[in-house]
């Protein structure tokens, strides 16, 4: 009998085990600090607090793989992958996939030296007429504003390929200031101070020029995806709670300090 009871018990176990539902979701492979492959493996800001959030779905079990950026949207607009991150949201643009919840906001921002910020600036771009603005080669940045501003001559830019280049060029002054992503700058000086390139305080945030929200971008036709509706509502439960809790903030700071 005690035989039968244990051969009960493991078969109900493996039972409760085999109920998970797998999923898997995809992720930019190259777009740090938010979702990139470091030594074979996913990683960034946008990957650790989806690793989180289902950690806390007990009912999935649930593998983050890496993918180009276009392979991935050629995909889930095939409806052949369940979920990718992180679009922002644009329905008429890519209607194949539903953004329900944010995961983040994603800022763009111009960051200047100390000495140029030493009175606020707080009106893009207006504030920043006779400076030197830097941006990464093949970037579009700033708006049509900001573009009269440029033709007109009452603003100058600079190119340079990649982030760290630039925020060197700026933290030698060869520049007053540069635009990117505010997460992604604060990355970079992260890496830069560690490197002993940076003070750790030359560099300041000026305005905010525009922005955006990542999203888990997840496939509209759910016919090949049973589970869509009951996953979508607990990962949207426990995000919104993660989101309220702060918990989403912390996992910011933690990877960016």
């Amino acid at each position: 009998m005690k035989r039968l009871a244990v051969a009960f018990l493991f078969t109900a176990f493996t039972s409760v085990v085999d109920a998970k539902t797998d999923v898997i979701v995809y992720g930019d492979d190259s777009y740090p600090p938010y979702s990139y492959v470091e030594n074979g493996k996913m990683t960034g800001i946008y990957t650790a607090v989806l690793e989180r959030i289902f950690e806390k779905m007990p009912n999935y079990n649930v593998k983050i793989k890496s993918t180009p950026w276009k392979r991935g949207l050629s995909e889930i607009e095939a409806n052949k992958i369940f979920a990718l991150f992180p679009p922002y949201e644009r329905p008429k643009q890519r209607p194949y996939m539903e953004y329900d919840m944010a995961i983040l906001d994603e800022k763009l921002v111009v960051v200047c030296q100390q000495s140029v910020l030493s009175t606020p600036r707080p009106n893009w771009p207006d504030d920043y007429i006779g400076l030197t603005i830097g941006k990464n080669a093949g970037f579009s940045i700033g708006g049509d504003d900001f573009n009269a501003l440029l033709k007109s001559g009452k603003i100058k830019v600079t190119e340079t390929k990649g982030t760290p280049k630039n925020l060197l060029k700026l933290i030698a002054g060869r520049m007053d200031c540069y635009t990117n992503d505010a997460l992604s700058i604060q990355w970079e000086l992260k890496q830069l101070k560690a490197d002993g390139k940076y003070d750790g305080t030359s560099v300041v945030e000026g305005a905010t020029i525009s922005s955006e929200q990542g999203f888990l971008g997840i496939v509209t036709d759910g016919q090949n995806y049973p589970f869509k509706n009951t996953f979508k509502d607990e990962y949207h439960r426990i995000l919104g709670e993660m989101k309220a809790s702060g918990e989403v903030d912390k996992i910011v700071q933690d990877y960016i300090r």
